[in-house]
């Protein structure tokens, strides 16, 4: 997925979750936060970020806060993002060939999952999961407590049981990690709820992508 204006910025703070205050071009800007995580690894005053200019008449901020540098890594924060480059990977066939349905937004039980895909006999419920928290080439998720993903994983597990194929895809917003884990630290419930589920047939899978200042595409699966 391509952003459309891409500009630089420097961050100042966070006054709340939706916002946050950037130096753009030695002017103070008010910017939505595209991602309501805590992401207090990556938001560092000072921090070099790079911000999309919005398009509507609606909108009360002018820019959308997209990504941060972390060190070497640029890391996309945008969590809408996910979604848009596995749709894009979905319809290129490079997750499950010869597919020939694919539903956003799918009703399951008392869930919505982001994707349900049918190729020949196979149907599938599919949910996504952006990763922007990584220590020391790790990526993890999640980065607070997540009630609707300890949910997700057990609706999921209720797919399998009645004949579905069932996913959780971790799509990890940076390149270069070694591998993905279940922040057990932060939420140890998900990680047993991960695990469980797992167990039962839900299958998980973690990609990386590349990024770059107006760009994010995935790039190879991570090990789990």
């Amino acid at each position: 997925m391509k952003y459309k204006s891409i500009q630089e910025g420097l961050f100042l703070k966070r006054p709340n979750r939706f916002i946050a205050e950037v130096e753009i071009g030695g002017q103070k800007e008010i910017c939505h936060v595209k991602n309501t995580g805590r992401c207090k690894e990556l938001l560092i005053p000072g921090a070099k970020v790079f911000v999309n200019q919005a398009e509507g008449a609606r909108r009360t901020t002018k820019y959308d806060l997209v990504s941060v540098w972390k060190g070497s890594k640029l890391i996309n924060m945008d969590s809408q993002a996910p979604n848009a480059v596995f749709g894009e990977y979905l319809r290129q066939g490079r997750f499950m060939e010869g597919i020939t349905e694919i539903k956003t937004e799918a009703k399951y039980g008392s869930s919505r999952f982001d994707f349900y895909v049918e190729a020949g006999m196979r149907k599938a419920f599919i949910e996504v999961k952006g990763v922007t928290l990584e220590e020391n080439d790790v990526a993890m998720f999640p980065d607070a407590p997540t009630e609707r993903g300890v949910k997700h994983l057990k609706e999921l597990t209720s797919c399998v049981f009645n004949g579905y194929e069932a996913y959780v895809v971790f799509v990890i917003q940076m390149q270069g990690t070694k591998w993905f884990t279940p922040n057990d630290k932060t939420h140890p419930e998900f990680g047993a709820a991960l695990a469980a589920a797992k167990n039962a047939g839900v299958r998980a899978v973690a990609f990386d992508c590349k990024v770059s200042s107006d760009e994010l595409t995935i790039d190879g699966s991570v090990p789990i």
